[in-house]
């Protein structure tokens, strides 16, 4: 692995002592470079070789600063540690060392342990009233919660992949310090902290990086979000790599989800990135690299990654709780019942698979241990990329999302929910940002462009209803309430059931195939790292179906013991089976 030559800095500003701090640039497109600070004050930064600019001056934490780039614009610093206010104002020198941390001797938890609760800080007010919502989480059984991404944004509501500082948490959450204790003490509840980080582009708002250094970027890759990022270059993946470091050694994050990395034209980024975390980490804690990748690479779940989100189990399970079949779930409505049991014997669905563009999409996974795959019912996406932000106990039956959540919580999977699943909450999780002007415009026109396909959306007088994204209401309306119900009262049974049966014998735990049963009836069984065998049959048609015998019934969601009943779900352990791992059948 290449290591950084002399002439190569960290990005930012980093602070020496108590009163020097040493400011570091990459603009090789600039020919002068001054860091100005809000007194007024100005010091020229020295020109080094391969396009950085250094200075170290007397400048102590708190202090406000930027640069200005050839006498002609001022702009934030790419790596600010925080910002003032917004994206495009001044940036703050941060000391990393000043938060007092309660829980140094925090480990984190071993991977088969998560059971993860993803979140938008905003939408719960910010990171100290998130610190709020932590012990009735503990005590519900979930073991981590998951932050939406929070790289510095434009405006004060995101959803978090609008990002342009990745650096530089949230200004209007609260402080780099009111983070660290909300880490600290969601510690102290047992609970370990996953952020979602943004690596495969910068959002369309304050990014400055192409007006001095035009090599980050190159105009031959595009993706959907713009010109690719350059991998390739040096300074642009130490700016990344530093980055995820930072996170996890500095605000002792227990882990990362790295967003859409199917974006990110160089797989051997990827692979440099667990490389750098897992040397540089103490290999006492445990810290977990989670992806999202459309294009199911079962060879990074092999030795560098814990695993990935396993979007192809959700699209099946959506299909057959929903019989919605618009625009990408088309790819699942064939042959449902038959790709969910896939899902459960061997992870992927889509293992090389043609998708109904013509693609083949996918590499096979069936050798993968079951918690290399995160599953779920919703998400942010699932939900928020619906036009008007339903929830899924909006459009299927109760008794149906009541088998499934069976399914979600006692699998070998890795379980992840979404804030308010628990409670069945009665707000939507729309899309919102805070855009002005034309990119305000373009954002709300292009939302409601996106759903021209779907036939519910094809009457242009029915996309307008679609709520604006950068409406004050939108955001508002997303906020959930969280009153306890019955949907809390079945999270709490099947949690406290998977934390007794299943969580301990997850390591060594084996797919040993699934098997239809019938039109949206499967019925899988995995072997248990101690010999028992978990089954779990689950009907999501109106039909009722013989099921295999399972010895002792963990849980039941209907009471017929000779038939698997609509809608419902049966979960069972038998102690001491023997027999060989093999592929799903029909």
């Amino acid at each position: 692995m290449p290591l950084r030559t002399l002439e190569t800095w960290p990005h930012g500003a980093r602070i020496l002592d108590a009163k020097h701090t040493r400011f570091a640039l990459w603009a090789p497109d600039a020919f002068y470079v001054s860091v100005e600070l809000e007194d007024g004050s100005s010091a020229a930064m020295l020109s080094r070789a391969d396009g950085w600019f250094v200075v170290e001056l007397q400048c102590p934490a708190g202090t406000r600063y930027r640069y200005n780039i050839d006498g002609e614009r001022d702009v934030p610093d790419p790596a600010s540690r925080a910002q003032a206010l917004d994206v495009h104002g001044w940036s703050l020198v941060v000391d990393p060392l000043a938060y007092q941390w309660r829980h140094r001797n925090w480990q984190g938890r071993p991977w088969h342990q998560a059971v993860i609760y993803e979140l938008h800080v905003g939408a719960l007010g910010g990171y100290t009233e998130v610190e709020k919502h932590l012990p009735p989480l503990a005590e519900l059984g979930i073991t981590a919660i998951e932050l939406m991404p929070l790289a510095q944004f434009p405006g004060e509501r995101n959803w978090g992949y609008d990002g342009v500082l990745p650096y530089a948490p949230q200004s209007t959450y609260g402080s780099p310090e009111q983070l660290k204790q909300l880490i600290d003490r969601a510690h102290e509840h047992g609970l370990a902290v996953i952020l979602d980080v943004v690596y495969n582009h910068f959002g369309p708002d304050g990014n400055y990086l192409g007006q001095y250094a035009k090599g980050f970027f190159r105009e031959d890759v595009h993706t959907p979000w713009g010109a690719g990022i350059d991998f390739d270059r040096r300074e642009v993946r130490d700016f990344f790599l530093d980055n995820a470091l930072m996170w996890l050694l500095e605000y002792r994050f227990d882990g990362l989800r790295l967003d859409a990395v199917h974006a990110i034209d160089n797989p051997n980024f990827l692979k440099e990135l667990a490389q750098r975390v897992r040397q540089q980490i103490d290999p006492a804690r445990h810290v977990w690299l989670v992806l999202e990748n459309e294009f199911n690479q079962a060879n990074l779940l092999e030795q560098d990654f814990d695993a990935q989100w396993n979007d192809d189990g959700h699209n099946a399970l959506h299909v057959l709780l929903t019989g919605e079949t618009d625009a990408y779930y088309s790819d699942f409505a064939e042959d449902t019942t038959a790709k969910l049991a896939r899902c459960l014997s061997e992870g992927f669905i889509y293992q090389g698979h043609a998708t109904r563009h013509g693609h083949t999409r996918g590499e096979r996974s069936g050798h993968l241990p079951p918690s290399a795959f995160v599953l779920f019912l919703q998400n942010h996406d699932q939900i928020g990329n619906r036009a008007l932000g339903e929830r899924l106990h909006q459009l299927c039956t109760p008794e149906a999302l009541r088998a499934a959540t069976a399914l979600l919580l006692l699998s070998p999977m890795i379980p992840l929910m979404f804030m308010g699943d628990e409670v069945n909450a009665r707000e939507p999780f729309l899309f919102f940002t805070d855009h002005h002007g034309e990119l305000a415009e373009a954002v709300r026109e292009g939302r409601r462009n996106e759903f021209a396909e779907f036939a519910a959306f094809q009457d242009a007088e029915r996309r307008e209803r679609i709520p604006d994204p950068n409406a004050a209401s939108t955001f508002h309306q997303s906020i959930p309430s969280f009153t306890e119900n019955q949907h809390t009262r079945l999270y709490r049974q099947l949690l406290s059931l998977r934390q007794r049966h299943i969580v301990p014998h997850l390591p060594g735990c084996v797919a040993l195939g699934a098997q239809v049963l019938g039109q949206g009836a499967v019925s899988a069984r995995w072997r248990l790292g101690n010999g028992e065998v978990l089954q779990i049959d689950l009907n999501l048609s109106p039909a009722s179906f013989k099921h295999p015998a399972g010895a002792h019934i963990l849980f039941a969601s209907a009471t017929d013991d000779a038939l698997l009943t609509p809608f419902s779900a049966r979960v069972s352990l038998t102690p001491g089976d023997t027999s060989s791992p093999v592929g799903e059948h029909s």
